[in-house]
């Protein structure tokens, strides 16, 4: 009995550390958690105030000092903006500008994504540069040039026009070549000894490996078309293909400006974005921790 306690005891697997060693390294992690928990509170103020003045009135809104709680809530605010913005519209062209972006997006990202991973062809690498560069350009320098481009079309005041711009990224390309090149080469080569040509190893068996990244990068282009605000106001002037952050931009006046509304209006249009990430945070996480940056 003596030895078999002796032999439990030195194998480091049954070994655990002394409850003091515990105990004594959650201490030393305190300061960690206190800054955590200051940057977590800085982050969630500034929604926390956008929810409560909502619910405010004009007086104290503007009040100085500012006023953090309300008296009482007033739903005021929100009966202003629906009387004001033509909310069902916009949230119309809003939600199929973002259809019509991330769809077109997840399309031609990942199969050019895939192209630059798996396929090898003259002057490869000198365009995946030519992508990259594009990272390093700032969006406005483009607007001028696909102004054009739209106008020429003939697609001015309508979705598409919205759209169309947004659905070549080459951040999600970039994102998904990551992934791709993560994948073993083990799955394509089976497949092609099954008698698979590129385009079937690509639908059925590669797409559904990089599933997560695809999510991930769903996400952040739903996010990005909702909250588009410069290029709309450019391309449309009708309020009948108007989005929801042109709307809201509407309701900032000139010499003084109805908060309250403001928020309410702002809180109501972020509702979506909530409910998307709800559905795709898994897959979310999952797609930006496996998409790696490796490769």
């Amino acid at each position: 009995m003596a030895d078999t306690a002796t032999l439990v005891l030195a194998d480091p697997e049954v070994q655990r550390p002394p409850a003091p060693r515990v105990r004594a390294r959650r201490r030393s992690q305190w300061p960690l958690h206190l800054i955590l928990g200051v940057c977590a509170a800085v982050m969630v103020f500034p929604f926390a105030w956008q929810i409560l003045t909502a619910f405010k009135t004009v007086s104290e809104s503007r009040a100085v000092p500012p006023v953090f709680l309300p008296d009482e809530l007033d739903f005021g605010a929100f009966e202003r903006f629906f009387a004001t913005v033509p909310f069902g519209s916009m949230l119309g062209v809003s939600a199929l500008a973002l259809i019509l972006r991330v769809a077109g997006q997840l399309v031609v990202c990942t199969l050019a994504a895939y192209g630059f991973a798996r396929f090898r062809f003259p002057g490869r690498d000198v365009l995946f540069v030519l992508f990259l560069v594009m990272l390093m350009a700032p969006s406005q320098l483009f607007l001028i040039a696909q102004f054009d481009l739209m106008k020429t079309l003939g697609l001015l005041n309508t979705v598409p026009a919205i759209a169309i711009p947004g659905v070549f990224s080459a951040f999600g390309t970039f994102l998904l070549r990551q992934a791709f090149l993560a994948l073993p080469a083990d799955y394509e080569e089976a497949a092609r000894l099954d008698g698979a040509n590129a385009l079937q190893i690509f639908w059925r068996i590669m797409l559904p490996m990089v599933g997560p990244t695809v999510a991930a990068l769903a996400v952040l282009t739903s996010l990005y078309s909702w909250n588009d605000l410069l290029w709309p106001l450019i391309v449309t002037s009708s309020p009948d293909t108007m989005t929801l952050p042109v709307g809201l931009a509407n309701l900032q006046g000139q010499y003084g400006t109805d908060y309250p509304t403001l928020m309410a209006g702002s809180l109501v249009a972020s509702l979506p974005l909530v409910v998307i990430f709800i559905a795709l945070q898994r897959q979310f996480f999952a797609g930006i921790a496996s998409s790696g940056l490796k490769g």
